[in-house]
C-alpha cells in the first residue's frame, strides 16, 4: 500500500536543506522522513530540468505536479483503453434494458486484463459526472417563482361519510430567499392549480417576473425543450398577473432544483410533524400546513445567520410586482351561431343570451367567465351579459327588432297611454278592460285590434262608436267593430247633428200678435 503524499511545504524544506549542502541522511533525520524517500526526491531533482531556486518559487500545487506524477489509476494503460470506450458506453447506457454489468461483461471479453466490475463502475461514473458539469445559478430578488406538486399526498377524513380523502400538495418557493409556500388541493386540475397559485401570490403579497412550473397538464398542453405550448387558461392567468411562464425542461429537475430541495425539506419539517394528527376538512389541513410552513420559514438556515422569512422580508418582498386590483376569473372560449331568435345558446348553462338582430345567422366568438358572458363578431364586442345558470333567456331590448320590442314592451300602461294619444273614449275603454278580473295578457290582442280600428276609421265615427260602447258597457273588439261597420251608427250620427244657429230674418211669436 502506498503511503500518503508528502506535503509540499515539507518538500520545500527538503530542497532548502539540500541546497545548503546537508546530507540526505541528515535531511531524513531532521524532517522525520524515510531515507529512501529523501533519496527518491533528490534523484527526481537531479533528473529534472528546473533548478532548486525555481522550484522554491512555484506554488504548492504546481510544485506537486513536478514531483508527483498523479494517481496511478489514471496513468495505467487500462485507463487509456477504457477512455476510448466512453462514448460507446454512454450511448449504450441510454438504451432500454442495458445495464452496467452487461457492458462490463462485453468490456471484459474485449480486454481480458481490464478493470474488475467495481473499478469499471467507479471510472464510468467519474467520467459521466465530469462530462456533465453542474452550473452555478444566481438568482435575483423577485425574479422567479418555482412551483411544483409534492410526490407524496396528504389526507383528511370526510366528517359526513367517514371517507379518507387524499389531496395533492402544491409547493412554491422564491429561489433568491428560499421562502416557501404550500397548500393542499383536491386535484392537479387547471382550476385547482390556478387556485393554489393565486393563494401563493396573495400570501407573498406580489408577483414575480417569471413563473417556472413543471410540465404538468394544468399549465402545459404540449411539452417542448424550446417552445412549450401553454394552456390557454394559464396564459390568461399570467397576463392578468403580469408574469411570464417558462416551464422547466422535461426530465430536467435541476431546472427547478430549489423547489425539489424544498419539497424534500417539507417532508421532514411539515409532513412528519403532522403524521399523528387527524383532519376532518381541507380547510383544517391547510391551516395546519400554513402553521408548519411558517415555522419552517422562520427557522435559521444552515451556514447563515438569518431565516428564509427574514431574507424575504428584508431583501425580496419589496422587489415583487404589485398584485392587480381585480381577482382573476377563468375564461372559457367557444364559437356559436346566432339563432333566428337573435340569441346564442350556451350549452354549459342551458341558457340563451341575446345579440343585436342584425347578426342573426352569423358565427360569433364567446368568452365567458364565472360571472360574465362576452360575445364578439369579427373582433368587435357586440354584447355583454351577466352569466346566468339554468334554462331561460337573457335579453336586452335594444337587441330586438322593432316588432319584437313592441311585443316585449306590452303592458296595461303602454296600451292606455297609446290610446289616450288617439282617443279619450278609447283610453276609457282600455282602462275598463284592464280593471276587469281577466289577466292582462288575455286582453293584449283585443287592445291591438282596437288600435288597428282606430288607425283605419274616421276619427269622429270611431269616437262615436266608443261612446256608444261606454254607454252600453260593452267593450269588446267585435262589438265596436260592428258599430263602425253598421248603418245604425251613421243614422244616429245624422239624428244627433246640431241645429243651425238662428238667423235674423226668422219671424217670432210677436209678429203674429
Amino acid at each position: 500500500m502506498s503511503g500518503k503524499a508528502m506535503k509540499m511545504s515539507t518538500i520545500k524544506q527538503l530542497l532548502r536543506l539540500h541546497e545548503s549542502g546537508v546530507s540526505n541522511r541528515r535531511i531524513a533525520k531532521t524532517l522525520g522522513l524515510n531515507r529512501d524517500t529523501v533519496n527518491n526526491y533528490i534523484r527526481k531533482l537531479k533528473t529534472g530540468q528546473m533548478q532548486t531556486e525555481e522550484l522554491l518559487e512555484l506554488d504548492e500545487p504546481v510544485l506537486k505536479g513536478k514531483f508527483i506524477a498523479g494517481t496511478a489509476a489514471y496513468t495505467d494503460r487500462r485507463f487509456e483503453d477504457f477512455k476510448e470506450l466512453l462514448p460507446y458506453l454512454e450511448k449504450e447506457l441510454g438504451r432500454k434494458h442495458v445495464t452496467r454489468y452487461l457492458l462490463w461483461q462485453e468490456y471484459l471479453s474485449k480486454y481480458p486484463s481490464g478493470y474488475r466490475y467495481t473499478q469499471f463502475c467507479y471510472h464510468l461514473s467519474q467520467q459521466l459526472i465530469a462530462r456533465k458539469p453542474t452550473a452555478i445559478l444566481r438568482h435575483e430578488a423577485g425574479d422567479k417563482l418555482f412551483v411544483d406538486f409534492a410526490g407524496d399526498k396528504l389526507e383528511y377524513i370526510d366528517i359526513e361519510t367517514g371517507e379518507i380523502v387524499a389531496v395533492h400538495v402544491f409547493a412554491a418557493c422564491l429561489p433568491f430567499s428560499d421562502y416557501t409556500f404550500i397548500v393542499a388541493v383536491h386535484q392537479q386540475t387547471t382550476d385547482d392549480f390556478l387556485y393554489a397559485l393565486e393563494c401563493c401570490l396573495k400570501a407573498l403579497g406580489g408577483c414575480p417576473k417569471i413563473l417556472v412550473p413543471d410540465n404538468l397538464k394544468a399549465a402545459v398542453i404540449k411539452a417542448d425543450r424550446y417552445e412549450p405550448e401553454l394552456n390557454r387558461v394559464m396564459e390568461d392567468f399570467a397576463n392578468h398577473y403580469g408574469f411570464v411562464v417558462i416551464p422547466a425542461r422535461v426530465a430536467h429537475p435541476k431546472d427547478k432544483a430549489m423547489i425539489e430541495n424544498q419539497i424534500r425539506i417539507i417532508y421532514s419539517r411539515v409532513y412528519a410533524k403532522l403524521r399523528n394528527q387527524r383532519f376532518f376538512s381541507l380547510e383544517a389541513l391547510n391551516q395546519a400546513l400554513a402553521e408548519k410552513t411558517t415555522e419552517h420559514n422562520q427557522t435559521r438556515m444552515q451556514r447563515t445567520d438569518y431565516s428564509r422569512q427574514e431574507k424575504f422580508l428584508a431583501d425580496e418582498k419589496h422587489r415583487l410586482r404589485p398584485l392587480p386590483e381585480t381577482v382573476f376569473e377563468i375564461k372559457y372560449y367557444t364559437e356559436l351561431h346566432v339563432g333566428q331568435n337573435n340569441c346564442i345558446y350556451l350549452g354549459r348553462d342551458r341558457h340563451h343570451y341575446s345579440v343585436p338582430y342584425i347578426y342573426i345567422g352569423e358565427k360569433v366568438q364567446v368568452i365567458y367567465t364565472r360571472t360574465l358572458v362576452k360575445i364578439f363578431c369579427e373582433n368587435e364586442l357586440i354584447a355583454t351579459h351577466e352569466r346566468v345558470a339554468g334554462f331561460g333567456y337573457t335579453t336586452v331590448a335594444e337587441h330586438l327588432c322593432s316588432t319584437h320590442q313592441h311585443y316585449n314592451n306590452r303592458n296595461p300602461n303602454y296600451y292606455i297611454e297609446t290610446a289616450r294619444r288617439k282617443s279619450a273614449a278609447l283610453a276609457e275603454i282600455m282602462t275598463y278592460l284592464f280593471n276587469s278580473p281577466k289577466p292582462p295578457e288575455v286582453l293584449y290582442k283585443s287592445c291591438d285590434g282596437l288600435l288597428s280600428l282606430c288607425r283605419k276609421t274616421d276619427p269622429l265615427r270611431f269616437e262615436k262608436a266608443c261612446r256608444i260602447a261606454l254607454n252600453e258597457g260593452e267593450f269588446s273588439y267585435r262589438f265596436i267593430k260592428s258599430l263602425i261597420e253598421g248603418k245604425s251608427l251613421l243614422t244616429e250620427m245624422e239624428e244627433y247633428k246640431p241645429l243651425p244657429l238662428p238667423k235674423n230674418n226668422i219671424r217670432g211669436k210677436q209678429y203674429y200678435k
